[in-house]
């Protein structure tokens, strides 16, 4: 039984497209030829003509290309294929004709017949071979023909996927084209693999693009597709997209489910974001749903608990990994070692590094940072440095990130003449520095208070082409500020602006801060306002930073007003805020305020910091409320010896003026017995308080416990006493007094007189 059908003339090779898989549009074979009504039956060949007719002489035909193709009724399936005749053995020269009769292996195959078995071949293995056996291969008209045979799909994607591998997403595409102009659809596969080279090149959003046109075809998608967008989506930072990706594959329903490429994804997705809780959690689902984690997804949830220093869980997983089977490789003991290294446990860090080494594992460069980083971040310089002298010696080039992260070390360590040494390093290697780097030397030089250096390696940075960002002016800016610069750190907003470099929340805080500072208050309103105007919610620390402007413009109903609005904002205020408000309260002269805000800490449960505190005493004492002070004394008394000694002085002053001299001298004691360092000023509060009470005797014997312990009071102070002494005829200290002011004897009886 045959059917005429009309196809494209097109050369191509056979094409076996699924019924719900039609690149070439074809429709299935049952709306082309009624379905049969018995079984077993064969294949049904059909054949028909492109261009010439069935009376068509032989050697007309033999160029002409012809569509065959068969039909199987009981499985559903149909095969459409393209055939070239060419010229055979009856039409090659004489003398390869005898040679081809003579040995049985030649075969008079068609010119399709050829490419057929040539795309069979893998990696054209054995083309010679092929050719070899065919006897046409004697008439050279063949070869013109054979040679424009388009390739198959599988070539095709063969290519696309070198192209992507390597990283050349552009030429992956431009092959991807000329396929679908060569009337060769794309399949599944090519769609993957085009997807996977926009991966690879770091083309995300191009990927997505990309996936979204692909929905439109009739092509279905696989999960290999969706781990792909999973990855894209990460990348991007849309990590809710990413696990509503994961979700919608875990339904009952769904036709792409999740395997350990996707489980691991997500994995590392949470741990990007901070939601360390999810990365155990999804883990768990994996396990519970029968998937066999590899090393990868063990090294996945290392490194997340890495990213967070959690050095126990880290290590619980690592031994996980080994009681499952694996072998820990480089990656897994580098996470491990960067959680020691961020829980600040740099000893640690160098007995995983060690160990990686006795297991016969050579660290890589990322290893090798990792360590500098662990020590570095302690302030262990010099150790850092020995790390690199390792790295070079085993044969590890340093690259931008190494430097980084020393450059980085010698600010908090304050070495300012480490900084050029590590710069001349980097320049020695041939280490060109990036935004980043300069970003840490700028800041190294502004934390140890070098501000022209840093300003002269910012122009440096200019001149050599690497871009500011954000960073770099909220390090330049902020910096400023610290410094009292805060005339700089404004010139350095205007060149930010200029650049038109977003605002971040940090350096409007600080440009606010230096406003503020120079007295500029409707400047920093400004500020202020511009930053809500373009969408750049203010955080704490921005609301924070205002009320401190208006505390210091005297303006305590603008600051109330700010808080409430922080409020209102859903911003939870923290401990600054509250006595950033508390001091405008008290400058405002409402100390009544301070004490309810204090009130409302405690509803919420904010901490009191040191600066609330003083501010609630300062209120305390305008109010003369010493009952509210004890009561406050009692609450922090577990807490003094992380409380300054400027502010127990504070406690001791406002005790001792209130009258409440016992309850002052009670908690001297307790200052003492907390192990806090007693200075001069502290003695000189309770000598001043307890003569003011008519203690002369105690002031004697606070006089005493000073010498005893160090500290030399002053003549001032004797003289002070030797008045009270005398008038209570008291030989006995006025001979103490007079021996140590040098006063003669006589003078002394005199003023006892």
């Amino acid at each position: 039984m045959a059917a005429m059908l009309s196809f494209s003339p097109h050369l191509s090779n056979t094409q076996t497209p699924r019924n719900d898989q039609n690149p070439h549009n074809f429709l299935p074979y049952s709306q082309h030829i009624p379905p049969a009504k018995t079984t077993n039956r064969k294949p049904t060949p059909i054949s028909c003509f492109s261009n010439s007719s069935e009376s068509s002489s032989k050697r007309d035909d033999i160029w002409e290309k012809k569509k065959e193709g068969f039909v199987d009724y009981d499985k559903g399936k149909y095969r459409v294929t393209t055939q070239l005749s060419g010229l055979g053995k009856d039409d090659i020269p004489k003398r390869y004709r005898l040679r081809v009769d003579g040995d049985p292996r030649q075969r008079d195959w068609k010119i399709s017949e050829v490419v057929e078995r040539i795309l069979k071949l893998k990696h054209w293995e054995d083309i010679e071979g092929v050719l070899n056996r065919w006897a046409g291969r004697f008439a050279r008209k063949n070869f013109p023909v054979l040679v424009r045979i388009p390739p198959s799909r599988s070539t095709y994607n063969n290519l696309i996927n070198a192209c992507g591998s390597a990283g050349h997403w552009k030429e992956a595409l431009i092959v991807c084209k000329k396929m679908t102009d060569n009337g060769v659809g794309p399949d599944l596969v090519t769609h993957n693999i085009v997807l996977s080279a926009f991966k690879t090149g770091a083309q995300y959003s191009k990927a997505l693009s990309y996936f979204e046109l692909m929905k439109g075809t009739k092509i279905r998608h696989d999960t290999v597709t969706l781990n792909i967008v999973i990855h894209c989506l990460v990348k991007l930072g849309r990590y809710e997209e990413a696990v509503d990706v994961f979700n919608s594959m875990r339904e009952k329903r769904a036709e792409c489910r999740p395997d350990i490429v996707t489980f691991t994804s997500i994995i590392h997705a949470y741990s990007v974001c901070g939601q360390i809780e999810n990365c155990k959690a999804v883990f768990d689902v994996m396990l519970a749903e029968g998937f066999k984690p590899n090393i990868v997804t063990f090294n996945a949830l290392i490194g997340a608990y890495a990213s967070h220093g959690m050095h126990e869980d880290a290590l619980g997983v690592f031994n996980l990994l080994k009681g499952s089977g694996f072998r820990p490789d480089v990656v897994s003991y580098t996470s491990l070692l960067n959680a020691y290294g961020r829980s600040g446990r740099p000893e640690k860090a160098r007995n995983i590094f060690d160990m990686m080494k006795r297991n016969s594992w050579k660290p890589n460069l990322v290893s090798y940072n990792a360590l500098i980083d662990a020590y570095g971040s302690e302030g262990l310089l010099d150790e850092a440095v020995q790390v690199f002298r390792e790295m070079e010696r085993d044969g590890i080039q340093p690259n931008i990130v190494t430097i980084c992260t020393l450059l980085a070390a010698c600010g908090r360590c304050d070495q300012r003449v480490k900084i050029e040494t590590i710069l001349s390093a980097a320049d020695s290697r041939g280490i060109k520095l990036n935004t980043v780097a300069y970003n840490s030397a700028i800041g190294s030089y502004l934390s140890v208070g070098e501000f022209d250096k840093a300003l002269s390696l910012y122009r440096c940075m200019r001149e050599k082409g690497a871009k500011p960002d954000s960073v770099t002016f909220n390090v330049l800016i902020s910096g400023s500020c610290k410094m009292g610069k805060y005339g700089e750190s404004l010139k350095f907003l205007e060149e930010m602006i200029d650049l038109k470099i977003p605002l971040s929340k940090e350096v409007y805080s600080s440009a606010i801060y230096a406003y503020s500072k120079q007295g500029q208050l409707a400047e920093a309103e400004s500020i202020f306002t511009m930053m809500k105007s373009v969408s750049c919610s203010p955080d704490v620390i921005t609301y924070t930073t205002m009320m401190h402007a208006y505390s210091a413009a005297e303006n305590w109903e603008k600051a109330f007003a700010l808080f409430q609005d922080m409020e209102m904002n859903d911003i939870q205020p923290d401990s600054i805020a509250c006595s950033s408000l508390m001091k405008a309260f008290n400058r405002g002269s409402q100390p009544a305020r301070v004490l309810l805000l204090a009130e409302l800490m405690r509803e919420k449960s904010i901490a009191f910091n040191e600066a609330s505190i003083f501010e609630m005493i300062s209120a305390c004492s305008m109010l003369r409320d010493w009952r509210t002070t004890i009561e406050l004394i009692e609450k922090v008394e577990p807490s003094f010896l992380e409380l300054s000694l400027g502010l127990l002085n504070q406690l001791l002053h406002f005790l001792g003026k209130s009258g409440k001299v016992e309850s002052m001298m009670k908690l001297f004691f307790k200052i003492v017995a907390s192990g806090v360092e007693i200075n001069f000023g502290t003695y000189s509060i309770l000598l001043k308080n307890l003569l003011a009470a008519g203690k002369w005797r105690k002031y004697i014997e606070v006089l005493n416990w000073m010498e005893d312990s160090g500290i030399q009071p002053s003549l001032e102070m004797y003289r002070k006493v030797f008045s009270h002494a005398c008038k209570d005829n008291s030989t006995e200290y006025t001979a103490l007094i007079q021996e140590k002011i040098g006063v003669p004897h006589r003078a002394g009886i005199a003023a006892q007189g």
